[in-house]
């Protein structure tokens, strides 16, 4: 087992080939740590993540009221919070700031599924870029969402108030200091009003 740690990233431990944790024992491993935001890589190497900044907080507080409104007026699907970890389908398992999963997807999960890691990627994902945090992870990070089954992302920049759209099949598109961005037809009649969130 290896640690290592660049500068504003996360703590990355290696662990392959001395431990590898299953499914039930990373997600043990993240309850015993609740302090930690966890996540794990698809080659099983664990990041290991201050909590947010207080003002990053209030910002994904914003963002998070913001789509469980629109989310209990449309309906057809469920948000979830930052503490919220899914399994993809490379085996990855990651935390977004906000996500949103179609309803009719989720209810095909049992509710053992659903009380642990739920084993799905999320259509639609948002991760807010905190002071500290390098923007090619982000990035990284925001494309293998997408590759692995999200119709829609978006990576906010408040350092340099930028908005970062990804979409299947497409190039990412930048927003220089947008008002609002739209969901899309993924999430229809969702519109993030950004001043809150700058």
């Amino acid at each position: 087992m290896t640690m290592t740690q660049v500068e504003n990233s996360p703590v990355v431990l290696h662990l392959h080939p001395i431990i590898n944790l299953t499914n039930e024992e990373f997600f043990e491993f993240c309850q015993i740590n609740r302090d930690l935001r966890i996540e794990r890589t698809t080659t099983g190497e664990l990041l290991i993540m201050s909590p947010t900044g207080s003002e990053t907080g209030n910002r994904n507080f914003k963002l998070i009221q913001q789509l469980a409104n629109w989310t209990d007026t449309d309906g057809t699907g469920i948000g979830f919070d930052s503490s919220t970890g899914f399994q993809l389908p490379n085996g990855a398992e990651r935390s977004p700031d906000a996500a949103w999963v179609k309803l009719t997807r989720w209810n095909t999960l049992t509710p053992e599924q659903r009380k642990k890691f739920a084993p799905i990627c999320p259509e639609f994902v948002v991760e807010i870029r905190s002071p500290s945090d390098n923007l090619e992870p982000l990035k990284t990070k925001m494309q293998e969402y997408i590759d692995n089954g999200t119709l829609l992302g978006w990576l906010i920049d408040r350092k340099s108030r930028q908005v970062y759209i990804y979409r299947p099949g497409v190039a990412v598109e930048c927003l220089d200091n947008p008002a609002t961005v739209s969901g899309e037809s993924i999430l229809p009649g969702f519109v993030l009003d950004l001043s809150k969130i700058w």
